[in-house]
């Protein structure tokens, strides 16, 4: 088998990224030859290099010169001319080593890799795209051009829910025939790390109540997470439960970040501060999402986010929007709530049930891990990728 080159639009420690991470430490056991095209950088680089040898894609911020360089050029005005012509010899040194490694295949793992697929044309190979998303978030990370270039090319579609792959064949015209639904995930070791993180007290690290009821959300801060939906479901809650310890807590907002600052504004004008609590950026998300009692995904759009898998794996219930992509097709009527599409009411009516139903809460995340391990075994994921890189890169 010739190389499998697989891209990833960054290295940032976001839900699309961690599963290729996990499938690319997968795949090396099988013995794949591959090579890594990263086009950012983020805090997971460092691991996909343990794993897998890396090419960073040229940026023109990246070309860097010394202070003394950089002040001579700007005087004359030859800055950024001259930043362009190194640039153009790194894109000529990068096609030459691309090409040296006589690659058979190219896997884009999600839409976002779409504009670096744009500068591939001249390998001429079989293409898969690992697709994790869907409308709003197609557009606003890929250009039209780019993706129907890339959709015109894609010779096997691999889709993390029902959801998605309806949006891709209603929208994109994409053949049924070529397209595979199901999410890579490496279980034994979320199971591990859950174990690990049920270790550190997470009641104690935020500085609440032993007996303290721990709603939780979870991910980047943007309008598509719904982090304003989570503090207004956090109001209901807590208003209707009054002096009951319940504590909303978000984990993954960065603090430096203008939505950061707008929630923070809000929970002190609710008269809920204390009560609403924002975790930043973190590598140690399993201490929370082990020990959440109830996990919120308040998502207006989300294909199938990897912390609704992590959270069931936890045996932790799950409240969702119907519509709102994959999240519904695992929670059902037995892992959590399904609740109509930003009814905000209905999403805290929903918390407020798990949280008087200790039992149910139980019940509804065992059942969530179970579902989870029946539909989504590690190996059997793996083995379906394998064999679409097999067929294709023979």
């Amino acid at each position: 088998m010739k190389k499998n080159l697989f891209i990833s639009h960054d290295a940032n420690r976001a839900g699309g990224q961690i599963v290729l991470l996990q499938l690319l430490r997968q795949l090396k056991q099988q013995g794949l030859p591959m090579h890594l095209l990263l086009c950012s950088d983020g805090p997971l680089e460092e691991e996909f290099r343990e794993v897998v040898p890396t090419t960073r894609l040229p940026r023109l911020g990246d070309v860097h010169f010394s202070p003394l360089v950089t002040k001579v050029l700007r005087l004359v005005g030859w800055e950024e001319r001259i930043k362009h012509r190194v640039l153009a010899k790194r894109w000529a040194q990068f096609r030459a080593e691309m090409e040296a490694q006589s690659f058979g295949l190219i896997f884009a793992n999600t839409i976002a890799a779409a504009a670096a697929y744009r500068h591939l044309g001249f390998l001429s190979v079989p293409t898969v795209l690992f697709a994790h998303e869907l409308e709003m978030s197609i557009k606003k990370y890929s250009h039209p051009d780019d993706m129907a270039h890339l959709m015109a090319n894609t010779n096997h579609l691999i889709v993390v829910s029902k959801a998605v792959a309806n949006y891709f064949k209603a929208t994109y015209q994409y053949p049924d025939a070529q397209i595979s639904t199901f999410q890579i995930i490496d279980i034994p070791l979320i199971l591990q790390r859950i174990e690990e993180g049920r270790k550190t007290d997470i009641r104690k690290v935020l500085g609440v109540p032993t007996n303290a009821v721990l709603i939780g959300g979870c991910g980047h801060a943007e309008w598509r997470k719904g982090n304003d939906v989570f503090m207004m479901v956090a109001q209901q809650v807590i208003q209707h439960l009054g002096e009951r310890p319940v504590y909303f807590v978000w984990v993954g907002m960065r603090e430096d970040s203008e939505l950061y600052e707008v929630q923070r504004f809000d929970a002190e004008r609710m008269g809920l501060s204390e009560r609403i609590i924002h975790v930043g950026l973190t590598s140690e998300v399993f201490q929370y999402l082990s020990q959440f009692d109830v996990f919120t995904l308040t998502s207006r759009e989300d294909p199938y986010p990897l912390v609704v898998l992590e959270t069931a794996l936890a045996e932790r219930p799950i409240v969702c929007f119907e519509k709102s992509g994959g999240a519904p097709e695992l929670v059902e009527e037995d892992a959590g709530f399904v609740v109509p599409y930003l009814d905000v009411v209905a999403m805290s009516k929903a918390v407020i049930t798990l949280i008087e139903n200790p039992d149910l809460r139980r019940q509804q995340g065992k059942r969530g891990k179970e579902k989870v391990l029946e539909r989504h075994a590690t190996d059997a994921s793996v083995a379906k990728v394998v064999e679409t890189i097999r067929r294709l890169n023979p």
